[in-house]
This record gives structure tokens, sequence and C-alpha cells, in this order.
């Protein structure tokens, strides 16, 4: 299987957010993140790191950034 987990990082580590995600998608206002019987769904967030070795790709939340 050449699935990856799709994680979106918090201020105390990473919150698991999708399993074997199938799609991964850079979109306005977010990413796009799909698994294999799911239907597509996006995350306003960015991509931080993506670890193919560990099958691990990490979303790092934008409503987080800027410290209003």
């Amino acid at each position: 299987m050449c699935q990856s987990s799709v994680f979106l990082k918090k201020d105390d580590g990473e919150e698991l957010i999708l399993k074997d995600a199938i799609l991964v998608e850079p979109v306005e206002g977010g990413v796009k993140i799909q698994g294999f019987l799911e239907s597509p769904r996006v995350i306003p967030a960015q991509i931080a790191k993506i670890d193919l070795l560990k099958h691990k790709i990490v979303l790092e939340s934008l409503t987080n950034q800027g410290g209003a």
C-alpha cells in the first residue's frame, strides 16, 4: 500500500486527521485530502512536511497563523 497518514500540527504535537490518504492536493483555501472510500474535503491548512519514508504528511493550520 502506498497511502499516507495526514496529521495536523497542534500546540502539543500532531493530530491524525486522515489515515490512508490517496489524494493530497493544494487548493485555494487549503489542502484537499481524500481517503479511499471517503469524499474529498478541504482542510484550511498548508503542507508543512512530507515524510515519504514514514508515509506521513503534516499540515499546518492557516487559521493559527498571523498571531492576531
